[in-house]
């Protein structure tokens, strides 16, 4: 008897937990966006983008985007709705004194750009993305200062050269 109370009593309070659960099927879970430390690294220190653009299919949106040079890439987020991320983006306007990477980030599509070294002044890009076909037209505008050259190295004074003095004639011998 011992026995057989040692096993319901495990099985009974399994039962009584059951019970007190919710059915799967009414049970959702939160959406999620994983946005990595990788996702977010090497970008300029100085980003200025409006938040948030928004697209409409087929249509044109234009937008401005600010940043300093410092090696640093400064991306604009944009999605679907949903949120989800688009397909593909496809570059119709290169920028001139930079480069493009469009990538999905969590729930967005980021379009970066990243300036050429030692570039200031503006530039311009256009992105379509799909589905849906929303055109990004992007004005840029890249702050640069060049660094500050190094102060010359402290002028050395002029070592005179050392002073002669005769030597000793050898002693004769006799």
């Amino acid at each position: 008897m011992n026995s057989r109370l040692t096993l319901v009593a495990p099985l009974t309070l399994l039962a009584a937990l059951a019970g007190c659960a919710e059915p799967q099927a009414t049970r959702r879970a939160a959406p999620t966006t994983r946005v990595y430390a990788n996702d977010l690294a090497g970008g300029a220190k100085l980003c200025t983008v409006q938040q948030p653009v928004s697209l409409t299919a087929g249509q044109p949106t234009e937008t401005t985007m600010v940043l300093d040079n410092d090696g640093g890439w400064c991306g604009i987020l944009v999605s679907q709705p949903g949120p989800k991320p688009f397909d593909l983006g496809l570059v119709e306007t290169r920028p001139t004194n930079g480069r493009l990477h469009i990538r999905k980030v969590g729930d967005n599509t980021r379009v970066d750009y990243i300036p050429n070294a030692a570039f200031g002044g503006s530039d311009a890009f256009a992105v379509r993305l799909m589905p849906g076909g929303a055109t990004l037209r992007v004005a840029v505008t890249v702050n640069y200062t060049a660094p500050a050259a190094p102060p010359p190295p402290p002028a050395r004074a002029a070592t005179p050269p050392p002073r002669r003095t005769p030597a000793a004639a050898p002693a004769r011998r006799k």
